[in-house]
């Protein structure tokens, strides 16, 4: 282990340890220092001023939880050799390198059906082309084709420390106490049985708060509906700029790599592109819509100026679809008020759904391990609090207007 070591000071868990030439080279590439320009929870801070947190508080976070998570296994006897320890804490600290500005508000929009974990991986590899194979095991953990599976697990899964990091910090940063949950007890009860991340028994309660706590947080916070339309104005920002400029408007250029991904990428991510990728953040989107809010194009400007000024389209939840006489109704609401023609009103008044499952059995599993050795998937454990209604999904249709 080299002489070098730094500690850096967190409003969450107090101070971070970096202590390898590795971790401290991964901090200091221009791919990672880059997450300090992208809002972890994107517009939520129109609604929570205080969740202005980033990517980079974020992985940070993530990897303080996998140092604790790597010691309490070692002290159960698991063998996790020094290679492997930094490999894992080298992953976790690239994991969400893949995100474009605003995050998940934009997954999808900006770069089109590109996901951010495959980006991730891109930008670990040529990270790994550049360190001459020092992410190579990194990799393989995070892809999963690593032989310790329990490894990735921690990376990527039900249990692992990006949602307990994730849950922790956006409750701290928005002040929503429903996300608070009991990391370190978690921590705690992990354990390794058949080469594959587990809870011990004991800690049967701490994970049904942390699956009720991130449920709690999803429509209080991540799908709060105000985010919500925030979100879709967004979108509906980028749809018209495409649009304009398919009809030859060329005064929408903003002279950022937003341009590049707006109007010229062809859905193929090669190096070119991710190095492009890579110059992208919050920043740059936050700049095109300023200088979009003074374009002639009043549908535009309008979503532009109503993004910048917090004066939000109007949304409504329910269980139920809405009527096509209400959709029909807003929208000549919308027309009479901005002297539109419905064409347009569209961009004011939609309507969409929106899912949330507090534990998806199909993807992923935490398992329970008994003091008997039996091990049990804890959405078939039977306990009142969790056992109905754990896997299924709750949704909520919505109508967005004037």
């Amino acid at each position: 282990m080299p002489n070098k070591r730094k500690i850096i000071n967190d409003p969450v868990y107090g101070f971070i340890t970096i202590n390898h030439d590795l971790l401290f080279t991964i901090l200091a590439h221009p791919f990672y220092q880059r997450l300090r320009r992208i809002h972890q929870m994107a517009l939520a801070y129109l609604v929570y001023p205080g969740a202005v947190h980033t990517r980079l508080h974020h992985s940070l976070g993530a990897y303080h939880l996998m140092c604790n998570a790597v010691n309490e296994l070692r002290a159960k006897g698991v063998e996790i050799a020094e290679e492997e320890e930094i490999a894992v804490k080298a992953a976790i600290l690239l994991h969400d390198t893949g995100h474009g500005p605003f995050s998940h508000a934009l997954e999808n929009q900006l770069v089109k059906n590109v996901h951010h974990e495959k980006i991730s991986l891109q930008i670990m590899q040529l990270m790994n082309k550049e360190l001459n194979g020092q992410l190579g095991m990194a990799i393989e953990i995070f892809t999963g084709r690593y032989h310790k599976k329990f490894l990735h697990q921690l990376v990527s899964g039900q249990l692992d420390v990006d949602r307990m990091d994730y849950l922790t910090r956006d409750s701290f940063f928005s002040g929503v106490s429903e996300g608070v949950i009991g990391y370190d007890r978690i921590l705690k009860m992990l354990t390794v049985h058949d080469g594959e991340l587990m809870v011990e028994e004991k800690g049967i309660y701490s994970i049904e708060k942390f699956l009720v706590a991130r449920r709690q947080m999803y429509w209080q916070v991540y799908l709060h509906k105000t985010v919500l339309a925030a979100e879709k104005m967004l979108i509906n920002t980028l749809t018209r700029v495409r649009e304009l400029y398919n009809n030859g408007d060329k005064n929408l250029l903003t002279g950022t790599m937003t341009d590049y991904f707006l109007f010229e990428f062809n859905g193929i991510m090669n190096d070119d592109a991710l190095k492009k990728f890579c110059e992208l953040d919050d920043i740059d989107f936050s700049f095109a819509i300023k200088k979009w809010s003074h374009h002639a194009d009043f549908v535009l400007s309008e979503l532009c100026k109503r993004t910048l000024n917090r004066q939000l389209l109007k949304i409504k939840l329910q269980s139920e679809p809405f009527t096509e006489k209400v959709i029909q109704q807003k929208i000549q609401e919308a027309k009479d008020q901005l002297n539109i023609d419905a064409s347009l009103a569209s961009y004011f008044v939609f309507t969409g759904e929106a899912a949330n499952t507090m534990y998806k059995t199909e993807d992923e599993r935490i398992n329970i391990l008994f003091k008997d050795g039996t091990v049990k998937d804890i959405s078939t454990i039977d306990d009142p609090l969790i056992h109905q209604t754990i896997s299924a999904p709750v949704k909520k249709f919505y109508i967005c207007s004037l």
